[in-house]
């Protein structure tokens, strides 16, 4: 067995790129001997190294942490190093546990979605819900994806994922007015703990709901039709409309596989009944 090997024979050995050996050099983590030629030549006996540090990237040790463990390395500065591996196993652990829970959420919260009743008009009774929120003017379904990445950035690392928020949006109302759909005044997300300190909250109580499928291009007719039923039926309205995105483009690209829920904040008269209601198409 060779004494020495050349630095494309280290890297294609253990998987390690050439320019990451020559920075472990400029390091002093590894000093490679040069031949008459001026070629990098790594000692075998130099090679456990390379073997401690990829395990040690793997794990997200910084190269200079690294290289103060190998100038130092004892049983007692291993036993810190493996009680340092063990936590950090025990973090990336409750991690990929978190992880699961919020894609076996999804997964189930998709199930249910696939069977909701569309077209129709029921009253639900709500708990308290609280909200983080952004105001914008929102014309366009990009709009509504840059406004979407602007508010989670915001609060990035403390909320869930993107993909697993509860996204709503209230609409504009004015516009709606006009006659004009799919225009928004802010977005908001649902809370499922107050981590981040909420903006509003949508208040406990009764709201009509109403699931559409495809693209946005009618909401507006579909939220006066629900206020119109809302008025011919002796309600009062306590809330601006406003939809949840149950299923859209952070599931499928498929516009009429996204789902869609209006709810608006109501006060049912005693004489109501919770029946569902279609309402007239549009």
């Amino acid at each position: 067995m060779k004494d020495y090997y050349k630095i494309s024979e280290v890297s294609k050995l253990y998987g390690i790129g050439v320019d990451s050996l020559r920075y472990y050099e400029k390091l002093g983590i590894l000093k490679p001997h040069r031949d008459s030629n001026r070629y990098r030549l790594y000692r075998l006996k130099d090679m456990y190294k390379l073997n401690m540090i990829k395990d040690l990237r793997n794990l997200d040790f910084s190269m200079k942490q690294i290289k103060e463990y190998l100038q130092n390395q004892s049983i007692q500065t291993t036993l810190e190093l493996l009680n340092q591996e063990e936590d950090l196993l025990n973090a990336r652990l409750l991690e990929l546990q978190s992880k699961k829970a919020l894609i076996a959420q999804r997964v189930c919260a998709l199930n249910k979605a696939l069977n909701a009743e569309t077209g129709v008009i029921t009253v639900k009774s709500i708990p308290k819900r609280l909200c983080v929120q952004i105001n914008e003017h929102i014309t366009r379904d990009e709009e509504m994806d840059f406004v979407m990445k602007k508010l989670h950035r915001k609060y990035e690392g403390k909320i869930k994922d993107l993909g697993s928020q509860t996204v709503g949006a209230f609409l504009s109302m004015e516009d709606i007015q006009r006659g004009i759909s799919n225009v928004y005044s802010s977005v908001f997300f649902v809370l499922e703990e107050d981590t981040v300190g909420h903006d509003f909250s949508l208040s406990e109580g009764e709201y009509l709901s109403y699931y559409y499928q495809g693209n946005y291009e009618k909401n507006g007719e579909l939220v006066q039709g629900l206020l119109d039923f809302a008025q011919n039926q002796g309600f009062q309205i306590l809330g601006t409309p406003f939809e949840l995105y149950v299923i859209d483009n952070r599931d499928t690209a498929k516009e009429k596989e996204f789902l869609t829920e209006i709810q608006i904040r109501v006060s049912a008269p005693k004489s109501f009944k919770k029946i569902r209601y279609s309402l007239p198409s549009m």
